[in-house]
């Protein structure tokens, strides 16, 4: 069960099965009598459901909450597809990546990583183009890792920014119900005032609070999700891009421990230690005279 939550497909299928059952409870309200003491109908009496009542109350911060609703549900629909496993690190092309190595066919390899649009390519391209220096070409993965998991983190930004901007929403189509009802009471003077007016007033407030928050949840609950996930995939992303660059690392000098070790052997003619490949400068310097005995 772990595993099978785990997985992307997963996640997806349970996010619209609750975004389903959300706008079945806010439909699931009709028309329907009210009945009176007796149990039967009351005459001109009628009972508006959820849905009648957002419908009724169409005005510029109404279509505003709708156009930002679109556009989340396009947003967190993006973000599950492309913020998958398959997508960003696929195992295809890590394992091409692997023989173009393994086989030491360093110009197909950067003509690949060129073309590649998946995380780990773009990662190592950069530092490819940076040899011999392991140094910089180091320093040049990590860059691109930087770079690229800034961009995945600002694509699910707008989930965060939608999420906060829904209640600001909902809260400026209440004030203006609020404005709309207690101008109704004042128009309509001492005598005429009646709950009605003021009910219509507060029923399109509502209205508006209602949908700012079927806006703010949904969003900010993927934006959670989704920034998890991308956070797990960098990483993972990034320790096999690294993993990689390590398997084209040029040879370099032995290390001094093991040198001098060598050197303490009986017989043993010191030795300069010789620099890294492509270091080298000018003949190599002839060794020191042994010592008389």
């Amino acid at each position: 069960m772990r595993r099978r939550y785990a997985s992307s497909k997963f996640r997806i299928a349970l996010f619209l099965l609750l975004m389903a059952g959300a706008m079945f409870a806010a439909t699931a309200g009709k028309a329907q009598p009210s009945a009176g003491a007796t149990g039967a109908p009351a005459a001109g009496t009628q009972h508006t459901g959820l849905f009648q009542v957002i419908m009724s109350n169409k005005d510029p911060v109404f279509f505003l909450i709708m156009a930002c609703s679109v556009a989340g549900v396009t947003l967190i629909i993006q973000g599950f597809i492309k913020n998958r496993r398959d997508v960003l690190m696929p195992e295809q092309s890590i394992q091409h990546i692997r023989e173009l190595i393994n086989q030491r066919q360093f110009k197909e390899l950067i003509e690949y990583t060129e073309s590649d649009p998946t995380f780990v390519s773009r990662a190592l391209n950069p530092a490819l183009k940076r040899a011999p220096s392991f140094s910089s070409m180091k320093e040049a993965m990590e860059t691109a890792i930087g770079e690229q998991t800034a961009e995945h983190f600002r694509k699910i930004e707008y989930l965060n920014i939608l999420g906060n901007l829904g209640p600001l929403l909902g809260l400026l189509g209440t004030v203006l119900g609020m404005i709309e009802a207690f101008s109704a009471m004042s128009d309509a003077g001492k005598e005429g005032a009646s709950p009605a007016n003021l009910a219509a007033g507060i029923s399109k407030a509502l209205a508006h609070t209602f949908l700012g928050l079927m806006l703010a949840v949904p969003s900010l609950s993927a934006f959670g999700i989704l920034r998890t996930i991308v956070d797990r995939l960098t990483i993972q992303a990034s320790l096999i891009a690294e993993e990689l660059l390590l398997m084209i690392k040029p040879a370099e000098a032995k290390p001094a421990g093991v040198a001098a070790a060598a050197a303490a052997r009986p017989g043993a003619t010191p030795q300069p230690a010789s620099p890294p490949p492509g270091l080298r400068k000018g003949p190599m310097p002839a060794p020191p005279p042994a010592p008389a005995v």
